[in-house]
């Protein structure tokens, strides 16, 4: 394993455990702020994820926006690949995706103008660690390649790191809304 892939891994592994830590202090679902922003972009296309293990809940801001527009969740296409998006409603029948995700039951895929994005940790500077796997990052260069998009990351304040570990190819967020706070870049 390269320098740089470590780095990641062991910055990942204290990230998780902050995140489990907040989850477990009950800041579960605490999607006001996010609300607040979204409520500026009523009726644009975005598209939000279906939160597993500890990650915040986005659903109750997804929901409000849902009554505006279109809204849908990622579907993970192969490994390498960006993710697509399928058109979600609050109510609506899933299936089990990739990693244990909901997706929506029938695929009806389209292009969003703001992604909610989940993370494990961020930094001040609007980056963000991921997975590793690099979905969000195909996706985001592709959307922005295609028109622009405004990805917002969504955590708990917790998850903020005082530097990350970056690579060329890592897409910084335009924005990171935390259950306590509104960072814009």
């Amino acid at each position: 394993m390269n320098d740089l892939a470590e780095i990641k891994a062991q910055a990942r592994k204290a990230a998780f455990a902050r995140r489990k830590a907040a989850h477990q202090a009950g800041l579960v679902g605490r999607a006001g702020l996010l609300s607040e922003v979204l409520a500026g972009y009523r009726g644009v296309p975005l598209a939000g994820y279906m939160p597993i293990r500890t990650e915040i809940s986005p659903l109750p801001a997804m929901e409000e926006a849902s009554a505006h527009g279109p809204v849908g969740v990622p579907v993970i296409q192969g490994e390498a690949q960006p993710l697509k998006f399928s058109r979600w409603s609050p109510d609506g029948p899933l299936r089990e995706g990739p990693f244990g995700a909901q997706v929506p039951e029938k695929d009806d895929y389209f292009d969003p103008e703001i992604l909610i994005v989940p993370l494990v940790a961020f930094d001040r500077a609007g980056n963000r660690l991921g997975y590793g796997g690099g979905f969000y990052d195909r996706t985001l260069e592709g959307l922005r390649q295609r028109g622009g998009c405004l990805a917002i990351g969504f955590a708990y304040g917790a998850q903020e790191a005082a530097e990350l570990p970056l690579e060329p190819t890592d897409q910084p967020l335009d924005m990171i809304v935390t259950e306590a706070e509104i960072l814009s870049f």
